[in-house]
């Protein structure tokens, strides 16, 4: 039996504005209310609202035989509540169909795992609050941002007893012969792990609307056969879980409504639940499903989905990065420290891991998608608006302000 597991991020960052030198000790504004939310309302009206009203249509239509699994980030919750209360209302009712399952992650999309363990717990914690006032659900299923994962950070989710199942990316480089239709445990088997099956979920994600694919177009027909021919597919008994792993902007902000994408998804449930031998699962439904014991999976170096070397690079590459990183943590520390509470919620929005992103000075295909989403001209922007904002932030705590 397959069972397919269909997981999405939904997230939006708080984006910086242009935050001059000269603004130091002068304004604590620093982040970019009209950009922000001119993007919330692009994304809300291309992807969320119609992909939200599809799924919710296909959920009641297979009476919850489909489902779906969302992480949903604090820093987008805090917007959509601001700019689109009628988006949030949709995941509400997602919420309540009983068709999806909301994961656990950090509230600000942060690296804090990397880099300060007690934020990172607070920020997780923080997170499920949320997601239980909002949606009344309470997360039993973890991911980090970004699908960063090593043992260690399940060591620290291991202080959150609630986890029991982690998502992470399935990079050749720990699999190695193993294949990524199976489940997996940590290395100390505290947590089961699913793994992303990162060739069909590119497949949607990043090649559905290429014309010089030599697959395109890509039709539901083609990817159900895809999923029949899968290695391993016929020749065991075992449980095997196809993980289908996307940001959720894939549908209509990434892929356009006119490449057909919306189709593709409206016509996949039915292909799939047709067949036998496959079905749509929870990933907190996998303890209960497996059949086998799980291997343990050791993962020493932290990996994760983004670029094509899936590690920290992304963030974490240049001494930029790096400097910004280490900086704010500091200051985080010390704000902590000092008590004040008045400066936390603004330093946190800091933390947010596509502010590190937008610092990345990568080339080729991988510097070309860190364009795609910069709303800046050059990564020294990112870097130099971020400094410049970390020394207000510095100042007001010295001076307080």
């Amino acid at each position: 039996m397959l069972h397919i597991v269909f997981y999405f991020q939904v997230h939006q960052p708080y984006r910086l504005r242009q935050y001059r030198l000269t603004e130091i000790g002068k304004s604590g504004n620093y982040f970019d209310e009209e950009l922000n939310r001119n993007i919330i309302n692009k994304v809300s009206d291309k992807c969320y609202l119609p992909t939200n009203n599809l799924l919710l249509e296909l959920i009641e239509k297979y009476e919850g035989a489909f489902k779906v699994s969302f992480s949903i980030t604090g820093t987008l919750i805090e917007q959509l509540r601001q700019y689109r209360p009628d988006v949030l209302d949709t995941f509400r009712a997602l919420a309540k169909s009983g068709g999806t399952e909301f994961l656990g992650e950090t509230y600000y999309h942060s690296l804090a795992s990397l880099f300060d363990e007690n934020e990172f717990l607070e920020q997780v914690q923080l997170h499920s609050k949320l997601i239980e006032t909002e949606f009344g659900l309470k997360p039993r299923t973890f991911r980090n941002t970004e699908l960063i994962y090593s043992d260690k950070i399940s060591d620290i989710i291991s202080e959150l007893p609630q986890f029991k199942m982690i998502l992470t990316e399935g990079a050749d480089k720990i699999l190695k012969w193993r294949s990524p239709l199976y489940a997996y445990k940590s290395y100390t088997k505290r947590h089961l792990l699913l793994l992303k099956y990162y060739r069909l979920s590119d497949d949607i994600a990043f090649r559905f609307s290429d014309k010089g694919w030599v697959e395109y177009p890509l039709k539901v027909e083609k990817f159900i056969d895809w999923i029949e021919k899968l290695p391993l597919i016929e020749k065991t008994g075992k449980k095997l879980y196809l993980n289908l792993f996307m940001d959720y902007e894939t549908f209509g902000e990434h892929q356009w409504s006119d490449t057909g994408i919306f189709e593709f998804v409206k016509n996949l449930p039915k292909h799939v639940l047709k067949h036998n031998f496959a079905s749509f699962i929870w990933p907190s439904e996998v303890e209960d499903s497996i059949n086998y014991e799980p291997e343990a999976l050791s993962v020493k170096e932290p990996i994760s989905w983004a670029d094509t070397e899936r590690d920290l690079s992304a963030w974490l590459s240049n001494s930029l990065q790096w400097n910004a990183s280490k900086t704010f943590y500091k200051i985080l520390s010390n704000i902590k420290a000092s008590g004040r509470k008045d400066l936390l919620d603004t330093a946190r929005k800091l933390s947010t891991s596509d502010l590190y992103y937008y610092m990345c000075t990568k080339y080729f295909q991988d510097g070309d998608v860190h364009k795609y989403f910069s709303p800046y001209s050059a990564p020294e922007d990112a870097y130099m608006y971020f400094m410049h904002a970390l020394a207000d932030l510095e100042k007001r705590l010295e001076e307080g302000i």
